[in-house]
C-alpha cells in the first residue's frame, strides 16, 4: 500500500505574526516556517501505518517555493520515504492545490491520501473535500481514528459538533485528520541525517498541465484592534456600578 500525504509550509505558530506595512498580507521574510501542525499529524499516521505493515511506502508532496524543502526534509525525517515538491513562487488557493494533487494522485496512484482538515495560516478547510470530488475518491472528514478492516477498506471514525460519526470506506480514499488521531514524534538525529540523503523530485505546475489562477482576490489584511487595558475595582459596589453605568451590561 501506498500512502500520498500533502503537506504545507506555514508560519510556525510561535511567531508574533506582522501584517505588511501595505497591508496586502503577512510578513514572512526571514520569519521561521514549519510544517502545518494538522499535516504532521498526517505524516504521522502514515508512518504508523507503515511501521505496523498496513502501508510499503509513504510520499510527502508539498506545492511551495524552493525553501519548502526544508519542510519537506522534516517530514522525511520523521519516517516517510520520498517527497515531491510542485516548486512555485505563487500565492495557491485551495481549489488550485486540489488540483494539482489530483495530477500527482493521478501519477503516483496511492491507495490513502492524508491531509491534515485545514492548514493554521488560511484555515479554509477546503482542500481535501476538493480533492475528494476531484478524484472521485470516498472521504472522511476530521478523523480522530482510522483503522484498516478488511482488505481495501479503512473505518474512521469523524468528529463532529454532535458527537463522533463512523464512516466505513472503501480504498482509494481521501481523509483529512484532526488533532486528537495521534501526537506526533520527534525526529531522532538518526533520522535527520538519513533524511539528507533521501529523494525530493522537484516539479512545476507547468509540468502538471495545471495554470494557477487565482479565483479570490485580497483587498486588505489588517492586524486585531489592540486590547484595552482592565481596570481595579474597589469592591463589589463598585464592579457593580461600573457595570450598570459604564459596561451597560446589567
Amino acid at each position: 500500500m501506498k500512502i500520498l500525504v500533502a503537506v504545507k509550509r506555514v508560519v510556525d505558530h510561535k511567531v508574533n505574526i506582522r501584517v505588511k506595512p501595505d497591508e496586502t498580507g503577512i510578513e514572512t521574510a526571514n520569519v521561521k516556517m514549519v510544517i502545518n501542525p494538522f499535516c504532521e499529524i498526517a505524516i504521522e499516521q502514515a508512518v504508523r501505518f507503515k511501521e505496523q505493515g498496513s502501508a510499503d511506502e509513504v510520499v510527502l508532496v508539498c506545492i511551495g517555493p524552493k525553501e519548502a524543502e526544508a519542510q519537506l526534509r522534516a517530514g522525511l525525517a520523521l519516517g516517510a520515504d520520498r517527497a515531491i515538491l510542485i516548486r512555485t513562487e505563487e500565492e495557491v488557493q485551495s481549489l488550485d492545490v486540489a488540483k494539482l494533487l489530483h495530477k500527482v494522485v493521478q501519477q503516483q496512484l496511492p491507495d490513502l491520501v492524508l491531509l491534515g482538515k485545514q492548514a493554521i495560516d488560511t484555515d479554509n478547510n477546503q482542500t481535501g473535500q476538493m480533492l475528494a470530488a476531484l478524484t472521485d475518491m470516498p472521504q472522511g472528514t476530521f478523523a480522530s481514528d482510522i483503522v484498516f478492516t478488511v482488505p481495501n477498506k479503512v473505518k474512521v471514525t469523524r468528529e463532529v459538533d454532535g458527537g463522533l460519526v463512523t464512516l466505513a470506506l472503501h480504498l482509494p480514499a481521501v481523509i483529512t485528520v484532526d488533532l486528537r488521531l495521534n501526537t506526533p514524534r520527534y525526529a531522532s538525529l538518526p533520522n535527520i541525517m538519513k533524511a539528507k540523503r533521501k529523494i525530493i523530485t522537484m516539479i512545476s505546475p507547468d509540468s502538471l498541465g495545471v495554470s494557477l489562477s487565482p479565483r479570490l482576490t485580497t483587498l486588505k489584511v489588517e492586524s486585531p484592534p489592540v486590547r484595552q487595558a482592565g481596570v481595579k475595582v474597589a469592591d463589589v459596589a463598585d464592579l457593580v456600578d461600573k457595570l450598570q453605568l459604564q459596561a451597560k451590561v446589567i
